[in-house]
């Protein structure tokens, strides 16, 4: 059994270990130059009667639910981190977001999952104004004060938010995971969540940054779940709040999904595990059924069947 009083030094001393890690990452990567994305999504050309999701990047998934479009944990920027005049310290993108801020279209609703920096990027929300409803998690709403958002609604884990939108409603329920919310060190009253989102009898799972959790299973009682969005990386040496690709897939099956889309890999180096190896382990895990991977790269866009 895990010794108490032992956790706060092992804590610690990851967090040493990470923080020389983002040291040397800002030193010896300020030239390196960031790659461009598999492939560039149209939304333009995306119908509102079907339901349209890409992979921007990270965490920041763009979809179009039947006409409504939402945009999770928007992150678009070259660097995230604490921000500082002219620019930003922390991890440097290792791949382009597949589309630019002025290339995005109205945006309907953004999903904020928690506050950490790279999910929470207020550089990027900084762009968007009172037009777009923002949903996020307890004790979160105070860090938006200084952008133009101004319809934010913070969903405790259960809650449930109706949203009204040009094209008609649709229903956010927030779910607990295992993750934290603290922004910096001593803030750790803000909370962390996942979405359940509902229009015209279909279903998406936005689940944010989880480790392993059985909160997953009782999704079923929602009914059929069409798409779960799932993290799958930076479970190295942070297994304690982020899962293995093998435990996203064991907890998008418990909520019943029929297809996954695996992110938050590939877009920043937050983690020790190889770039390649979480969707390696992820495409693997599901060789017997592969066609129930919604994409694999930044960029791709999967149109699910109606």
């Amino acid at each position: 059994m895990e010794n108490k009083f032992e956790q706060p030094t092992l804590r610690s001393s990851r967090l040493r270990r990470w923080l020389g890690h983002l040291w040397r990452e800002w030193i010896i990567e300020r030239k390196r130059p960031i790659a461009p994305a598999f492939a560039k999504p149209e939304p333009s050309k995306w119908s509102d009667a079907q339901v349209t999701t890409s992979w921007l990047g990270h965490a920041t998934v763009l979809i179009n639910f039947f006409g409504i479009t939402i945009l999770t944990d928007p992150v678009l920027f070259p660097r995230v981190g604490i921000r500082l005049p002219g620019f930003s310290i922390g991890p440097k993108r290792l791949i382009a977001p597949a589309l630019e801020i002025d290339e995005l279209p109205k945006i309907d609703i953004i999903l904020l999952s928690h506050a950490h920096f790279d999910h929470f990027d207020l550089q990027t929300l900084h762009f968007f104004d009172k037009d777009t409803s923002v949903i996020s998690a307890p004790c979160t709403r105070d860090l938006l004060r200084w952008t133009r958002l101004r319809d934010v609604t913070e969903l405790r884990w259960n809650g449930r938010k109706t949203l009204e939108k040009a094209a008609g409603r649709i229903d956010i329920v927030a779910f607990p995971v295992k993750h934290w919310g603290a922004r910096k060190q001593r803030d750790t009253y803000r909370g962390y969540n996942g979405y359940l989102l509902e229009r015209n009898g279909r279903r998406i799972l936005f689940a944010g940054d989880t480790a392993l959790t059985n909160s997953f299973a009782k999704l079923r009682e929602r009914g059929r779940i069409d798409l779960a969005i799932m993290s799958i990386a930076a479970y190295n040496p942070w297994i304690r709040s982020h899962c293995t690709p093998e435990q996203a897939i064991d907890m998008a099956n418990a909520a019943g999904a029929q297809f996954i889309m695996p992110v938050h890999h590939q877009t920043f180096r937050l983690s020790f595990e190889p770039l390649r190896e979480p969707i390696e382990r992820f495409q693997a895990a599901l060789k017997q059924t592969p066609e129930r991977i919604a994409l694999r790269e930044i960029g791709e866009t999967f149109l699910l069947p109606l």
